[in-house]
């Protein structure tokens, strides 16, 4: 009969794992957009939008920074042909209409790994979201007014980044009143000629520089007329509540999704979706920046650090979302000429890198509370990385270390769980003794914790105390953009997202199991139970977690059966040898 029930238990977890893996087919992975999805080898070139609702009159913020919610201004239409421009790390396209960046790719950021050909698309303009870089200059007598934005000019239709050209300049003309303007953006070359072209080369430190995230966007006004000229620029991120494209896990953990801008009182404030919907912002700052952040990637505007700005939010009357700031007003008399620039950042968040751009700016690789120490275990990995060139292995040597210091508290942890594990019949004993009189078992128990100096809650404290670092290593693995696509080895090709085959959790599960074994058996049944099935709890909770997630807790709980099971027959031996 323990045959049959053990054949019949084998041949459900094979028909069930057998069906998880077809869900995971079937469902697993999202399927690519209808104008990517055929895309060749080659970068797709970024579709013309004929969404008349991309670019409304509406975008145009009041010089006071006044909320435009609810304004009824007809929609303005993209203009039919963008002009296309393509670095050796950005693949983008600017609307005349108002000179804004209205669709961006990241070539060296695949969308999926199984489609290496599909750049990851961080602006769009409604093939399948709206979100866009938008700036202009506002004023009196500025070129953009609440009735419409102004139609720039280009020498050509397309600019592409030469070989062996470390800088890119575009220019967009316009002259209106006597007044000529030059919206310029500069962009640089990214990628080191020193290193492979392969895709784990690229991923190597050194090898993209992430200044080429970067677009410096300038305004060059010429007064020609005959009266001084006024006006403010201003710069924002407008994106409609559609979900994350870049966010992998299905855990339920959903990371932050919204905006984010630099006040003096808070270097980071972040400024949800429900936040605008209830109430707008206003605030006058110094320098600064504002930001729209998603899982890996982030989009900010960065003023000059000598400016003052109001940075605003709204919601415009089409439900999308803004982000922005104005600048100060600048007089151009007759004859003169000036200059107003800022930073657009449109990349992968390398915290590293926006350190540098302006304070504060780094805290948008999220890593919650626990940040504090979640910074000090990104910069361990990275340095081992840096030695290893593998962040799997990176994990493991990483979650070795942790170990290592945690060694002495894991230790008086694992002796209380043998000490009580030796004194099981006992406890049990006791039980038979007393049987439903919990108060005389209660006391019981205690004199036998006394006589045999034990600590019940020994076994726990020293875990409570490893408890903020274990999580604060699991917010750097699900929020740093470095582990997105990174390879382990054999079936494991990225650690960002879940086990295709599930055999990581399913090891994972194993060894829950097998420490369950290590442990004293609860003296209540029912508690006993549930602490049966919690590796399967555990095992099916974990199916959907990132590999790398699951490669650190497999590791640690390697690790910690190792240092368990020495522990425990220590002090069962010198137990034995005792009552010798």
């Amino acid at each position: 009969m323990d045959i049959q029930r053990s054949i019949l238990i084998v041949a459900l977890a094979i028909v069930s794992y057998m069906m998880v893996l077809q869900w995971n087919q079937d469902y697993g992975q999202a399927p690519l957009p209808t104008q990517t999805a055929a895309a060749t080898t080659s970068v797709p070139s970024l579709p013309d939008s004929d969404v008349a609702t991309a670019n409304s009159s509406d975008d145009v913020p009041t010089a006071n920074a006044e909320t435009s919610e609810g304004s009824a201004v007809a929609p303005v239409a993209v203009s039919d042909q963008l002009i296309r421009v393509k670095t050796d790390v950005l693949d983008l396209a600017i609307d005349p209409r108002g000179g804004d960046i209205v669709q961006l790719q990241l070539p060296q950021y695949p969308r999926r790994q199984d489609r290496p050909d599909v750049p990851f698309q961080l602006f769009d303009n409604g093939t399948e979201r709206t979100y866009l870089a938008q700036s202009g200059l506002i004023g009196s007598n500025a070129p953009d007014k609440s009735s419409g934005r102004a139609l720039w000019s280009s020498a050509q239709q397309e600019y592409r980044l030469a070989e062996g050209q470390e800088q890119l300049v575009v220019d967009l003309t316009l002259s209106e009143g006597g007044v000529n303007y030059i919206k310029r953006f500069t962009f640089t070359r990214g990628l080191n000629a020193q290193c492979s072209t392969s895709e784990q080369q690229l991923k190597k430190p050194g090898c993209v520089d992430p200044a080429s995230y970067q677009i410096n966007i300038a305004y060059l006004i010429d007064n020609q007329s005959a009266q001084a000229w006024s006006g403010n620029m201003y710069a924002q991120l407008k994106r409609d509540a559609s979900g994350d494209p870049s966010s992998t896990t299905a855990t339920g953990t959903a990371t932050y999704l919204g905006g984010a801008l630099w006040t003096a009182e808070e270097p980071y404030k972040k400024v949800s979706m429900k936040d605008i919907d209830k109430q707008p912002i206003k605030e006058t700052v110094q320098g600064g920046w504002v930001a729209w952040l998603q899982h890996y990637f982030v989009t900010a505007w960065i003023p000059t650090s000598d400016s003052t700005n109001q940075v605003q939010t709204r919601k415009d009357s089409q439900g999308n979302y803004i982000v922005g700031y104005t600048g100060q007003a600048v007089q151009v008399e007759p004859g003169a000429k000036a200059e107003i620039s800022a930073i657009l950042y449109a990349g992968p968040k390398l915290q590293g890198h926006l350190k540098t751009l302006s304070p504060g700016l780094e805290l948008t690789v999220d890593y919650g509370i626990l940040w504090f120490l979640a910074q000090p275990i990104f910069w361990l990995l990275e340095h081992i990385h840096s030695l290893l060139g593998n962040w799997g292995w990176s994990i493991i040597v990483l979650t070795i270390i942790i170990k290592l210091i945690f060694f002495p508290l894991s230790a008086a942890s694992y002796k209380s769980m043998a000490r009580m594990r030796a004194v099981s019949p006992k406890l049990a004993a006791l039980k038979e003794q007393f049987g439903d009189d919990r108060q005389k078992m209660s006391q019981a128990m205690m004199e036998l914790y006394k006589k045999e100096k034990i600590n019940p809650l020994g076994g726990c404290l020293p875990i409570l105390v490893q408890m903020p670092v274990f999580l604060a290593l699991y917010w750097v693995l699900l929020e740093s953009v470095e582990m997105r696509q990174a390879p382990w080895l054999l079936w494991i090709t990225d650690l960002s997202i879940k086990d295709p085959f599930f055999i990581l959790p399913i090891i994972m599960g194993a060894t829950m199991f097998i420490q369950q074994q290590l442990n004293p058996t609860p003296p209540d049944p029912m508690q006993a139970k549930v602490l049966k099935l919690m590796p399967i709890i555990f095992t099916f909770f974990f199916l959907w977690f990132p590999a790398g997630l699951v490669l650190y807790w497999v590791v640690n709980n390697v690790l910690s059966i190792a240092q368990q099971w020495y522990i425990t027959r220590k002090i069962e031996a010198a137990a034995k040898a005792a009552a010798a």
